[in-house]
């Protein structure tokens, strides 16, 4: 099956920065919405970026926004999340996943986790001193 891997995640001091990737299997992510989410223990999986595949429009929950940036290298067919500002709260694993439909849902984050199509394994972010 498509899936999205995530990867680049580990412990980082709170204030710190990481850079996130998410690499397709057997399909080419510029065709696609892409979205990033996050799951910290004992919590429910949260929509936290997403970017469409047509015009590159970026979305942010609100809790990131300002501190999180999503990006497109087509050339390398990578999608980035790049982090700055972590904070202890942001603790999660996180996951990336591709809609073939190619939009971010209006209705906002937690709409992200019914519309995606394709899913993979997540890495794991840790803020902490």
């Amino acid at each position: 099956r498509f899936s999205c891997r995530a990867s680049g995640g580990g412990l980082v001091q709170p204030g710190g920065s990481l850079r996130l990737s998410c690499a397709a299997s057997k399909f080419t992510l510029d065709y696609y919405a892409i979205g990033w989410f996050r799951q910290a223990p004992g919590k429910e999986r949260e929509g936290v970026s997403c970017t469409t595949s047509n015009d590159g429009t970026t979305y942010y929950a609100d809790s990131v926004k300002g501190r999180f940036t999503i990006s497109r290298d087509n050339a390398k067919n990578t999608v980035y999340l790049q982090m700055n500002s972590l904070k202890p709260e942001d603790t999660a694993v996180y996951y990336c996943a591709a809609d073939r439909v190619g939009y971010c849902s209006a209705y906002g984050p937690h709409q992200w986790n019914y519309d995606m199509d394709y899913w993979g394994k997540g890495t794991q972010v840790t803020v902490s001193s």
